[in-house]
This record gives structure tokens, C-alpha cells and sequence, in this order.
């Protein structure tokens, strides 16, 4: 089973990271757009890693499965990864990619929905 604690708690120290070097490393170096896409990642990635330790506690008391763990976990690295590469220089088409990972961290918020669903109903 994955400590997925550990795995929002190092996504958010990347997310510190990225942040301070998109703040102070890339401003003078990328377009305003490149910029913007930067802090789109940085923030997607925050706030669902923030997430993500909550589904990690969530886990752990079973009322969430290790899948919504994982679609959110692969959502954003597909979304902000995305973002992150056309910013260091990707080619702009691999900006179709990004709208993968959001379905697939909107997908993971859902089957968060659904199983505390059916394990709420299970424990009444």
C-alpha cells in the first residue's frame, strides 16, 4: 500500500520549489504566457496535493480508496507536467496533453464522491 501522506507531502515541497524557482528563476528568462502556464501548474499542483493528503488521511480511516489517490496523482502530473514542459520549451502542441490530467484529477474528485457514497452507506 502507498503511503500516500508521504507522496502529497513531497508533491508539496516540489510544489514550493517550482514555485520559488517560477517566481525567481524563470521570470527574466520566458515569456509572460510561458509564465502564466507556470503558475497554473504550480497551482493545480498545490492545491491537489493538498488533496491528496487529505485522501491519504481519508485512506487510512477507509472512507476512500487508493484509486482516487492515484487518478488524482497521475492527473496532475499529466496536467502540470504538461504545463511545466511547454514552459522549459516543449513544443506548443504538447499543450493537448494538459486537458488529459484534468479529466483524469476532475475523475479522481468524482470517484472520491462516489465510494464515500457507498462506504457511508456501508457503516450505517
Amino acid at each position: 500500500m502507498v503511503n500516500w501522506i508521504a507522496v502529497a507531502a513531497i508533491n508539496l515541497a516540489i510544489a514550493v520549489a517550482l514555485g520559488a524557482f517560477g517566481a525567481h528563476g524563470l521570470k527574466s528568462m520566458v515569456s509572460t504566457q510561458q509564465l502564466e502556464w507556470w503558475h497554473t501548474a504550480t497551482l493545480y499542483l498545490f492545491v491537489h496535493a493538498l488533496g491528496l493528503l487529505m485522501v491519504g488521511i481519508l485512506i487510512r480511516l477507509n472512507y476512500a480508496t487508493q484509486t482516487t489517490a492515484w487518478m488524482l496523482q497521475i492527473g496532475v502530473i499529466i496536467f502540470a507536467g504538461s504545463l511545466y514542459a511547454m514552459t522549459l520549451g516543449a513544443p506548443r502542441w504538447f499543450g493537448a496533453i494538459t486537458p488529459i490530467g484534468g479529466v483524469i484529477m476532475i475523475a479522481g474528485w468524482l470517484w472520491l464522491a462516489v465510494t464515500s457514497f457507498r462506504l457511508g452507506n456501508a457503516t450505517i
